[in-house]
């Protein structure tokens, strides 16, 4: 994947754009630690990977329960 993905692109698959930062920002720590990405992609950056890896259904994103912290 050469190109940008949008929010709206990512944001189809959960409601929460704070869950998708999260989300993406624990993959990428994890790619970063030595978890080996769950595609073949171009990108050097572990966010864009996991980003990526997020986009094509690869990684599930799930929104917390209200109140719970």
């Amino acid at each position: 994947m050469g190109r940008r993905l949008t929010i709206q692109e990512l944001t189809n698959q959960t409601e929460s754009k704070y869950a998708l930062v999260v989300a993406a920002a624990r993959r990428g720590r994890a790619i970063m630690d030595g978890h080996q990405p769950l595609m073949d992609s171009t990108a050097s950056k572990p966010v864009t990977i996991a980003l990526q890896e997020i986009h094509q259904g690869l990684i599930h994103v799930e929104v917390p329960p209200v109140g719970i912290k």
